[in-house]
């Protein structure tokens, strides 16, 4: 087809939708609301996904993270009022144990957690105490933004230093300056040296200025005190006691943590395999640990969103297919309407061929135009979305090619069929149509 020849069957389309500007602006709602949901529905999807990802990805694709859990209470027969002693999860011994034995290890960092109370001034707060040693850092996304981090002296010496968390200056110190500040933690003082921050996923903190421990449950801390783990083990005890129906109940508990950061990622999975049979020896294969991989949970949280995103595109494209229904059912009506039109074009020597084109670039017009104002709608939704919700959202190209490209499809294919019928009607019959 000329160009000449197009340019004048495009001003035909338009001026027939023009003549009933209603009905072609209430057809075209179907495509700008079917392209503006799978863009927003994508949107939204991918951004739920991107912040899964990154709060997993923040635990270190390199790092296996072995946890302490209770394991099930033996109920050998003991009285009521008996007092009970417990002692389970991970020790001393095992963050020895895998620092000399796995030489593919490169970084063992064991991890104290203790649920207390600061003071400071007047104010008090709850926090969470994380004793551990310097080289925490190399397996945490924490960020010194002020002072500095714990040091191999603080270890090594029990010194009575501190660094606290950004959320907890906020709590506990208001406006006053917490570098050369001392708290008091159950009766103990520590200097703050240092104050570490977490870049903010999503928008949002957690209680650690970012997402909470995996497998620990939010305790209501207002922030976290990292002191050195020589430190926690002196100033703190390992005992845990609790009053239950008349008996009391004595834990023993060492380590809450121990973080194993390896050379590669390919050596990740392995080393967890490796990991537990060298952990189920030490521990007589009572199952009192848990072994986390964040590279497993990153794979199956893109595995995930690949379903997630097929799942949301397939409903959003409903809405895109109810649209090109609408298309089709109005461009029906058109035909019947323009059937003497048709005639008439016909007997003056109109080929098939012109009639089709005829009504398949209205059907063009009516996809194009929802499919532009769906694509500006459904890059607005995200971002409404996302200022009033606070909820991540991201916009990918893919998603503004896929639903434009799919409106076009679906215009497109639904309106073959008018047109076709169209450009098959009887000359002479059309003409004598009233």
């Amino acid at each position: 087809m000329r160009w000449s020849t197009a340019k004048r069957t495009i001003k035909l389309g338009i001026k027939s939708l023009w003549m009933h500007r209603l009905r072609s602006a209430l057809t075209t709602l179907g495509i700008v609301f079917g392209v503006a949901s799978v863009i927003a529905m994508l949107a939204i999807g991918e951004g739920a996904s991107q912040e899964a990802q990154d709060l997993i990805a923040r635990l270190g694709s390199r790092n296996l993270i072995v946890e302490t859990v209770e394991p099930p209470e033996e109920r050998a027969g003991t009285s009521e009022t008996e007092r009970q002693m417990r002692s389970y999860g991970l020790t001393y011994k095992d963050a020895e144990s895998i620092r000399n034995s796995l030489p593919d290890v490169e970084v063992v960092v064991p991890i104290r957690e203790i649920d207390q109370e600061a003071r400071y001034s007047n104010r008090k707060v709850a926090i969470k105490i994380v004793g551990t040693i310097p080289w925490y850092t190399e397996v945490s996304p924490i960020d010194v933004v002020r002072g500095r981090f714990l040091s191999s002296i603080d270890l090594h010496q029990q010194q009575s230093v501190c660094v606290v968390d950004e959320q907890l200056v906020n709590g506990l110190f208001g406006f006053d300056d917490p570098i050369g500040k001392d708290i008091r933690i159950r009766g103990n003082s520590f200097r703050v040296v240092g104050v570490a921050g977490m870049p903010p996923v999503g928008g949002k903190r957690g209680s650690n200025g970012g997402a909470a421990p995996a497998g620990r449950a939010d305790t209501g801390a207002t922030g976290s005190v990292y002191l050195p783990l020589s430190t926690a083990k002196s100033r703190f005890t390992e005992l845990t006691a609790s009053f239950s129906g008349g008996s009391q109940s004595i834990e023993r508990v060492q380590l809450q943590k121990i973080t194993v950061k390896v050379k590669s990622t390919e050596q990740v999975l392995p080393m967890r395999d490796i990991l537990d049979t060298l952990l189920a020896r030490l521990h007589k294969d009572k199952k009192d640990y848990r072994i986390v991989v964040p590279l497993e949970l990153l794979y199956q949280a893109k595995r995930t969103q690949r379903i997630f995103s097929i799942v949301l595109g397939s409903i959003a494209a409903i809405s895109l297919l109810v649209g090109g229904i609408g298309i089709m059912n109005i461009m029906l009506a058109t035909v019947s309407e323009r059937t003497r039109e048709i005639g008439i074009r016909r007997a003056l020597g109109a080929r098939k061929r012109d009639i089709i084109m005829q009504f398949l670039s209205e059907t063009i017009l009516l996809t194009f135009a929802g499919g532009v104002l769906g694509i500006i709608l459904g890059s607005l939704i995200p971002f409404f979305v996302e200022y009033f919700g606070h909820m991540p959202t991201v916009i990918t190209p893919v998603s503004l090619i896929l639903a434009f490209g799919i409106s076009a499809a679906v215009g497109i294919t639904f309106g073959l069929y008018p047109a076709y019928r169209a450009a098959n009607m009887d000359p002479i019959e059309s003409l004598r149509h009233e």
